[in-house]
């Protein structure tokens, strides 16, 4: 099925050097919005950036019914702008509304929303190697009523804004063995509002003690880990890759998915596995080599220096030979046209 989406155009272009400016603070010029009413799709259009005005008594402000995706476009060697695989981003979307009892965004609305709106602020994708242009999807419920209940409203929307380097330093995380960001049979695999504010309490204690991010633990024994603050976590240890597998509480990151596809094609063992945190800090207290990293759309990799458990603090590898660098330096590769993409992971705009 084909949507029509309207589009009115900001005539005067305002792109100005974004580099200074920190994450997520300058829109671009333009959005997409559209309406679901009466179960249906309708009023799909692209327009400038502007605020929102909706009833005080709009459900997602309340009740949680809100849903966003983190997606990432890139400038490719020849002059033309890729965005990094997003049907993955599509069905990750597509699960997370699930959850929440969110309507579908039909896919064939969402690719040419997507397509249009990137296409026409493509003068805001940065061309440096280390610049982006962040794409955030997000569908909020917009049914003017207080009262626990799925709304009948939505609005899913499209902004864009330049992105370069999210952490200026590696990390230092400390094992979080009290607070849970997510449970079994929770919201911890879908992208929503409330994954978020959960972890908001324990990062803030975690800061106040000097550390980054957290680690995250399973919610049963705080024993096998999880997460690092927003994103999937990877390690390193005796040349092999280990992430935990994918759960109801993990989130299932599509940098964590292309740096394991990655890591096979080069002839990398791959292990992915549940991961106790004894295992790492064992590794550590032996002397032995273990490179620590988070994988996520807006950090892409971010090195971890310091683990922290019990009050102890294990520095962890940094060389510049580091695998998690190799890794990091072949995905933006593929992203921006300097070697095959042999996976079909970019959507040329």
């Amino acid at each position: 099925m084909e949507y029509s989406i309207s589009i009115s155009v900001q005539t005067e272009r305002q792109v100005k050097d974004t580099k200074s400016i920190p994450f997520g603070m300058q829109p671009t010029e333009h959005m997409f919005i559209a309406a679901y009413r009466d179960g249906q799709w309708q009023d799909s259009r692209i327009m400038p950036f502007t605020n929102l005005s909706m009833s005080p008594l709009a459900l997602c402000l309340h009740y949680g019914q809100t849903v966003f995706e983190g997606m990432k476009a890139f400038m490719m060697e020849d002059g033309s702008v890729n965005i990094f695989r997003p049907d993955k981003h599509y069905d990750r979307f597509t699960k997370s509304l699930d959850r929440m009892c969110m309507p579908q965004v039909p896919k064939d609305l969402f690719m040419e929303a997507l397509h249009q709106l990137v296409q026409l602020d493509a003068s805001w994708v940065p061309a440096e190697s280390d610049g982006s242009l962040y794409i955030r999807p997000f569908m909020i419920a917009t049914e003017d009523r207080i009262g626990v209940k799925i709304s009948d409203e939505y609005l899913f929307m499209i902004v864009c804004t330049p992105a370069y380097q999210y952490y200026s330093k590696p990390l230092k995380v400390k094992v979080e063995d009290k607070y849970v960001r997510a449970a079994e049979g929770g919201t911890g695999f879908a992208k929503c509002g409330g994954n978020y504010g959960a972890s908001f309490y324990p990062t803030k204690l975690a800061k106040e003690q000097g550390y980054d991010q957290v680690l995250w633990t399973d919610s049963k024994n705080h024993e096998f880990i999880e997460e690092s603050g927003t994103m999937n976590v990877m390690f390193v240890i005796d040349g092999t890759l280990l992430t935990p597998p994918l759960s109801g509480t993990i989130l299932d990151g599509i940098t964590r998915d292309s740096l394991l596809a990655i890591a096979q094609e080069k002839g990398i063992k791959t292990e992915v596995r549940p991961i106790r945190h004894k295992e790492i800090i064992d590794a550590l207290a032996a002397g032995k080599r273990v490179e620590a990293f988070g994988a996520g759309t807006a950090a892409v990799i971010a090195p971890i220096e310091v683990i922290a458990v019990g009050g102890k603090e294990y520095t962890c590898y940094l060389g510049e030979d580091a695998l998690m660098y190799q890794l990091a330096n072949d995905l933006l590769a593929i992203r921006k046209g300097h070697r095959p993409d042999n996976h079909n992971w970019n959507y040329i705009v």
